[in-house]
């Protein structure tokens, strides 16, 4: 995050709590299809995750992790979705780049 000039103390709790959304495009790395869809940028999280649900309905193709991820919430609680048990492999591209990366599926399988 870039702060132009401005001390935290001068922003608005409004402009804290606001949301930042990209339109963004994943390619399955499968069948080298695209989609675009809105991503939220959060610069709490540690890494890239995307919801079972959507995962189904988009047909990705999952990838087990040798061993579960349990993941905490900011008050050190157990999330309740359970553990992190796959990842997808897509290309995302946004604004004429492009990056290959694994996306955490959080959720569970149901």
């Amino acid at each position: 995050m870039v702060i132009d000039n401005t001390s935290m103390c001068d922003l608005d709790k409004e402009d804290l709590l606001r949301e930042v959304i990209v339109k963004i495009e994943l390619e399955r790395i499968d069948m080298q299809e695209g989609i675009m869809v809105e991503a939220l940028l959060d610069s709490g999280v540690t890494g890239l995750v995307m919801s079972s649900e959507f995962t189904r309905k988009q047909e990705f193709k999952l990838k087990k992790l040798d061993r579960p991820m349990y993941v905490r919430n900011v008050d050190s609680l157990l999330n309740k979705e359970g553990p992190i048990e796959h990842t997808v492999e897509v290309n995302i591209y946004y604004q004429g780049h492009s990056k290959r990366t694994e996306i955490y599926v959080i959720g569970g399988q149901k």
